[in-house]
């Protein structure tokens, strides 16, 4: 039997994706009601600038007082989709205090004090969710956190941010330059004004902090991370990544050490072989790739941004969060019991491309096989080519830790027959 009594929801921010959640909360008013099991209210909206006009949202909801708001003391629900640490971790918390849960689609403030914020919710006995925080639409942090809840997650390998993903995917089927493929990228919408947040990975490398805490029940913090942007990508990388059947993408790789006692997580320009499944994730989509002792390989894929599809996904935690309230329940806090130790980037093994810029003479090669040899980097494969006594060496190795390469390379560049490193990534996806 359905309650009449609605459930009241405050919205904090009203742009993109904050108009399209009151959007959806009015026209689809009768479904959210059927599937919750009572009716909800928007009852008001919190916004900076109050004279713009928002389509669907009676003038008198609106008000620039977002502390009030959060005060009222009858709400059931806050959504926060304003974004940045301040003021938003002062209104959840704030909202907690005051009787309500809260939905948040802002990855930022999670990633740096999620911890904090699931215990304010813990103590008041309220529900924090924010699947929309990480990948948009694509259902992902409720898979985590619920359906994969009797599994041993050991590896999240993924394309989280969809302005990296569009430009790096134009460099590689256009040939276009890092520069043109981010003009294109800002003149359709996908990237903003100000790209740093994208291209130098800051965004990447909030949600892989919130996706190691999930996955491996252990706090996992932004400053955890080890952050590496794409503006160094070249159109040479590209050529050197189809020789070996490969393509580069942004990715986030949250980890499981091989005896299970440490994590990392990392976000950085990658080559993955043309087979791997994400290596097929085209323009701005994101895809995640999920590893697991029981359920094997999982892959989520769709839209990783956009006002209707974040909207997607806070409206689903709005639904969820509803039913909680109704039931005077809960939904599932935070899952920290593992506390694993987040082992620092030079402890991350992997495969790495080298280009070197060499002296075309004999003995170079050996030369420089040996520095790899008394570092402990094993070599997979190596080519050289050479013109008028200078030349293009490109190695590839086995699996080796970050630690080891970077020795290697540090002594590499001290040869006198080494004129350069040319470019340095790794390769990931097998």
């Amino acid at each position: 039997m359905m309650r009449t009594r609605p459930l009241k929801v405050a919205l904090l921010g009203c742009g993109v994706v904050g108009s399209e959640v009151a959007r959806i909360m009015t026209t689809q008013a009768a479904d959210l009601a059927a599937r919750i099991g009572a009716p909800v209210e928007l009852a008001g909206v919190a916004v900076r600038r109050p004279d713009r006009v928002r389509e669907g949202i009676a003038p008198e909801l609106v008000t620039t007082d977002a502390t009030a708001l959060v005060k009222r003391g009858d709400l059931d629900v806050v959504v926060e989709v304003i974004g940045g640490i301040e003021p938003a971790r002062t209104l959840i918390t704030t909202a907690f205090k005051h009787g309500a849960s809260v939905v948040s689609a802002n990855k930022a403030l999670l990633a740096q004090d999620g911890a904090a914020l699931h215990a304010v919710a813990e103590e008041h006995g309220k529900d924090l969710y924010y699947e929309a925080a990480v990948a948009g639409a694509i259902p992902l942090i409720r898979p985590l956190r619920e359906s994969l809840a009797g599994d041993k997650v050991n590896r999240v390998l993924g394309i989280v941010n969809g302005t990296t993903n569009f430009i790096l995917d134009a460099m590689d089927t256009t040939g276009a330059g890092y520069q043109e493929a981010l003009d294109e990228a800002t003149a359709l919408g996908y990237a903003e004004a100000d790209p740093t947040a994208d291209v130098e990975a800051f965004d990447a490398a909030a949600k892989a902090a919130i996706l190691a805490g999930i996955a491996f029940h252990t706090r996992v913090r932004l400053d955890d991370v080890h952050r590496e942007g794409m503006t160094e990508v070249t159109a040479a990388d590209f050529a050197s990544a189809r020789e070996m059947g490969c393509t580069i993408k942004l990715l986030a790789i949250c980890e499981r050490a091989a005896d299970g006692g440490s994590v990392t997580a990392r976000v950085h320009p990658a080559m993955i072989p043309l087979t791997h499944p994400l290596a097929s994730v085209r323009g701005a989509y994101n895809a995640v790739f999920v590893e697991s002792d029981a359920s094997g390989q999982l892959m989520f894929y769709g839209p990783g941004a956009g006002g209707a599809p974040t909207a997607s996904a806070v409206l689903g935690d709005l639904v969820a969060v509803c039913r909680n309230r109704l039931g005077g329940t809960t939904g599932p806090g935070e899952s920290a019991y593992a506390a694993l130790p987040v082992s620092p980037m030079g402890e991350a093994v992997t495969r790495y491309h080298i280009s070197l810029d060499v002296a075309d003479k004999p003995g170079v090669l050996a030369q420089v096989a040996t520095v790899f040899a008394e570092h402990g980097v094993s070599i997979d494969t190596v080519r050289q080519q050479g013109k008028d006594g200078e030349a293009s060496l490109v190695v590839v190795t086995h699996r080796a830790s970050d630690a080891a390469l970077g020795g290697t390379v540090d002594v590499l560049r001290k040869l006198d027959t080494v004129r350069g490193v040319a470019s340095i990534m790794r390769v990931e996806g097998e």
